[in-house]
């Protein structure tokens, strides 16, 4: 470039302006450098699935793949047997008729599936309620697709609905879009059908679209069985749910997730995704049809493996006197942080303290908003003995920060 250009400028779109600092990249970027400085690091942050799917459905995935026919384009809704098959559960586990051909879509991961319908839905002036504290992209896929978000403490369910309603009486334009998300990441909150009944009285009397994102319906614990938003009267009328192969199938980086519901919010979504992607790779759909239709007791199993890890994490920390915190369903323990720490620094302070002192990687609740201040949220993906071995460092480490104060 000679001296009398000016320097070429990168214009961002106001969209991605509008998007904060990502919160957790201070801790990713340690997390490397201790790692590639030859720390054992024990990752609690991330809901990243450790155990593998099953050998069943690696088998099927390695011959579809030799098959050079799957190597072709596929179509960007999915093929028909998946989508049948993904009927076929929706039936047996909760009541549910699906036609596959307009109720069923198949996503590159429900979070593909969930951004690419806040695309098609919202736009600049368009408004969605979002549960607080929130999973980040219910957020900023809202924001990528220039609309606004409002978010509504989700702990309380009857003053949910009630806050609900309240912003539906007195915000003008009214929400267009609700987002649900039950079992609930980051907290764990749980509901019964007829909370979703109740949801879609609401949807009714002031015109919502409803995304339920049912990312945790196979990971449940002392019997409970997660309910389908679908399985309440009248849903489909409203809205979607989204669910994924990712949890409780061990799947989550084939990136096979499912839209099913509503058949205009699913062609929507289906006219996005036929101007961004050609589909899946055909081997993983094929694959996913034999996890679907063979793997309902390993599925049980691996909940069974969560609850377990549940407990000994949670009896871990109740002997360093932390408050107990027993979720029902998902990957999780949303976890209180005691005082005197609670009321001496910041949740992300807490965090990087247990990653820098304690080589403990956990997710600071404020990056999922201001209410998760004064959380933290740890998976359960690591095994019992590196759980025990978490909760020995934390130990350690606290004691160490006790003394220097």
């Amino acid at each position: 470039m000679s001296q009398s250009e000016p320097p070429f400028h990168v214009e961002v779109a106001q969209r991605v302006q509008r998007l904060p600092p990502y919160l957790f990249g201070r801790i990713n970027k340690m997390i490397y450098d201790k790692r590639s400085a030859g720390d054992d690091v024990i990752e609690l942050g991330m809901g990243n699935p450790s155990d593998p799917p099953q050998e069943q459905v690696i088998e099927k995935l390695v011959e579809a793949a030799r098959d050079p026919k799957n190597h072709r384009y596929s179509k960007s809704n999915g093929i028909a047997n998946l989508r049948r098959e993904v009927g076929a559960k929706y039936f047996k586990k909760y009541g549910v008729r699906l036609d596959p051909t307009d109720e069923v879509m198949v996503c590159l991961g429900s979070k593909e599936g969930f951004s690419h319908m806040c695309l098609a839905l919202m736009g600049p002036g368009d408004t969605a309620i979002v549960p607080a504290p929130y999973f980040p992209v219910h957020v900023y896929a809202v924001a990528l697709a220039s609309g606004n978000v409002i978010t509504l403490p989700v702990t309380d369910s009857d003053k949910f609905l009630a806050d609900i309603a309240s912003t539906c009486e007195t915000l003008y334009p009214r929400p267009k879009l609700l987002v649900l998300c039950y079992p609930h990441n980051p907290s764990g909150v749980v509901v019964e059908q007829s909370f979703f009944d109740e949801v879609v009285k609401l949807a009714k009397r002031y015109n919502l679209m409803v995304i339920s994102d049912f990312a945790y319906a196979d990971v449940a614990f002392d019997g409970y069985k997660p309910p389908s938003f679908l399985a309440s009267p009248g849903a489909s009328d409203v809205g979607v749910e989204f669910t994924t192969m990712s949890k409780g199938y061990n799947m989550a980086g084939w990136r096979v997730g499912f839209c099913c519901g509503n058949r205009q919010m699913i062609a929507a979504l289906g006219t996005i995704k036929g101007y961004y992607d050609y589909g899946m790779f055909q081997a993983i759909q094929i694959a996913a049809i034999v996890a679907l239709r063979h793997t309902d007791a390993a599925v049980e199993e691996q909940s069974k493996i969560y609850q377990s890890r549940r407990d000994v994490l949670g009896d871990g920390l109740e002997r360093l006197g932390w408050e107990r915190s027993t979720p029902k369903a998902g990957m999780f323990v949303w976890q209180p942080i005691p005082e005197p720490w609670r009321s001496r620094m910041t949740t992300m302070d807490f965090a990087m303290m247990l990653l820098e002192k304690g080589n403990v990687a956990v997710s600071p609740g404020s990056g999922f908003g201001p209410a998760g201040e004064g959380f933290l949220r740890m998976s359960l993906v690591e095994n019992e003995a590196r759980l025990r071995q978490a909760v020995r460092q934390m130990k350690a480490c606290l004691k160490e920060a006790e003394s220097q104060c």
